[in-house]
């Protein structure tokens, strides 16, 4: 049931808490009136379809714990030492990143699927945290609950486990699209897939880079699709992520 619901939970808690603190104009990425005039789509319409999101979420993790197995029997043997559940919890950050990489990308190229689903996602031109799960609930389906569906089975934690790393993931993916540059986010430190490199992505000219979400950038720098960028004071407070000059010309 934790396994289930606890990232549901993280998200909203997590996403209340960059709420709070959008006020903070000097540490914004984009205005408070940018976020208000350039979105395509209300924030009711976004709570709307986040919900579903995670109502299909929930359905296919009680599905999945249910077939896999539970803790109450693993509690029965051997726990899992500290080095085997860090190996799991990095199998399946990689997993996670390839399987959402791939699928990201392909959503961009296929102008299909573009037009008719990944398209709503980009709505939010100027991202916001509780809109970091609005998609097409098909792109949802495939993108977020499979990729985590693949990344629990190949990684072999258990249920118990999972609680933590989805949870992980959960905060991880709302502050890509929190829209803020915070000192001393941890975020921002030790990863340079961060809320500056995915707001890039969100814009018209890196809408073909910086696919990768929500851990690493390996895979944009092995298949040419980074995008370096350089953060700048905006004029009236806060942050700009700017593309450097010759990608944005590209």
């Amino acid at each position: 049931m934790l396994g289930t619901f606890a990232p549901l939970v993280v998200y909203w808690v997590y996403s209340g808490i960059y709420l709070m603190l959008g006020s903070l104009e000097n540490y914004r990425l984009h205005s408070k009136k940018d976020e208000d005039e350039k979105n395509l789509v209300s924030k009711k319409d976004v709570v709307k379809g986040v919900l579903l999101q995670q109502a299909v979420q929930a359905a296919v993790a009680t599905i999945l714990f249910a077939v896999t197995g539970n803790d109450s029997e693993a509690a029965l043997a051997q726990p899992a030492s500290l080095i085997v559940l860090v190996r799991q919890i990095i199998v399946a950050m990689l997993i996670l990143d390839t399987w959402q990489y791939f699928m990201h990308r392909y959503m961009h190229v296929n102008k299909f699927l573009y037009r008719h689903i990944h398209s709503r996602h980009h709505r939010l031109v100027v991202p916001y945290a509780f809109g970091a799960l609005y998609n097409h609930p098909l792109e949802g389906l495939l993108l977020d609950t499979v990729g985590g569906a693949l990344s629990f089975l190949f990684s072999g934690m258990s249920p118990r486990a999972s609680i933590f790393f989805f949870s992980f993931a959960t905060i991880k993916t709302v502050d890509d699209h929190c829209g803020l540059w915070l000192p001393g986010n941890l975020f921002h430190i030790f990863f340079r897939n961060n809320s500056a490199y995915h707001d890039i992505h969100h814009q018209l000219y890196g809408n073909k880079y910086n696919y990768s979400q929500p851990f690493f950038v390996t895979w944009d720098r092995i298949l040419g699709t980074y995008m370096p960028y350089s953060l700048e004071k905006r004029t009236g407070g806060g942050f700009e992520a700017r593309p450097t000059k010759d990608c944005k010309d590209n």
